[in-house]
């Protein structure tokens, strides 16, 4: 397998190279992390780019002389220079701050030995250009132990599908199906008169959906959320769990939801805990911009052909429901 590390300094270096000479500030991530990655992307370059800055910046005294905050929550992009991002590391290394909003390239480097580019601005790269190779990275190398680490949140996922108003009869989209925990309940609901699909773009969670069974509850499909292959208005209803937040752009996201979905078809945006506590989980702080805050995700689904019938954002479960215009 090839090293990864290798493949993300490749691809920034070749979305970078036209925009020479540049600076690159690279932050984040554990000690030395910033430092280690800088000196790889710099290294990704071709000797014709030469005229490239790439700078690790460890971090910077936070106001009270406690605690680092990252260099990122003080620097701006300009035309000359790239701020990328190493989201990871100990938890709440970094006082609360902008950093990661302000930079163009984000990295998931939880795992140094398999970074992987998680949000490239578009001024800088088409997201066709990384986004479905990086988010298969990601959770390919997930897929074997997603159950494991989240197999105890199938009761929410049984709550949720009889809150999403699926009846007999019905043609369902588990649309980012993953590992398929809801396929069952979506089933069940469904009946068999009914139809349920199971869509997600990486191969490797799909195997682990029928390594558990669940291909006997729903018809398993390699697709990718933003081009699905599904004909214009053929659900009754979309399930979509943990997807939003994944969408390099969630408006054209819930559009191509609401294009497969029939007048009056109902849309399930489902995460088994709330926001607060999955940013904490991941040790960082929640935004109001983000996609699924209520004042942001109402106007996205009344935008993409949605209509907001109801939206809970508490401990246990996010759910937001809509109804097709």
């Amino acid at each position: 397998m090839p090293e990864r590390i290798s493949e993300v300094a490749a691809l920034l270096a070749e979305v970078l190279t036209p925009r020479a000479p540049l600076t690159v500030i690279v932050d984040g991530g554990d000690p030395g992390a910033a430092a280690h990655f800088a000196a790889r992307l710099a290294a990704a370059f071709p000797p014709s780019a030469r005229a490239w800055n790439i700078d690790a910046v460890l971090g910077l005294i936070g106001p009270g002389g406690g605690g680092s905050g990252s260099a990122l929550n003080v620097l701006e992009p300009a035309t000359d220079q790239i701020l990328v991002y190493l989201r990871g590391g100990p938890r709440n290394r970094f006082i609360a701050g902008d950093g990661e909003r302000r930079a163009q390239v984000v990295i998931d480097h939880r795992d140094p030995d398999w970074p992987v580019i998680r949000h490239v601005h578009p001024s800088l790269a088409d997201p066709d250009r990384w986004y479905l190779s990086e988010s298969r990275a990601f959770f390919t190398a997930r897929a074997a132990n997603w159950d494991v680490k989240f197999g105890d949140d199938l009761p929410a996922y049984a709550e949720a599908v009889q809150q999403a108003g699926v009846r007999p009869g019905d043609v369902v989209l588990d649309v980012g199906c993953g590992t398929g925990r809801a396929l069952p309940a979506l089933a069940g609901a469904a009946g068999p008169t009914g139809r349920v699909i199971g869509l997600d773009f990486t191969p490797g969670m799909l195997a682990e959906a029928a390594r558990a069974g669940r291909d006997s509850a729903a018809t398993l499909v390699v697709a990718d959320a933003r081009r699905l292959p599904v004909a214009d208005a053929t659900a009754d209803v979309i399930f979509a769990a943990g997807l939003v937040n994944h969408l390099p752009d969630p408006v054209a996201g819930l559009a191509e939801l609401a294009r497969v979905t029939r007048a009056g078809g109902r849309l399930a945006i489902f995460h088994p805990v709330g926001r607060a506590a999955l940013a904490a989980r991941h040790g960082r702080t929640l935004r109001p911009d983000e996609p699924l805050g209520e004042t942001r995700l109402t106007p996205l689904l009344a935008a993409s052909g949605w209509v907001p019938t109801s939206y809970e954002d508490g401990t246990d479960r996010f759910l937001a429901l809509a109804t097709r215009l």
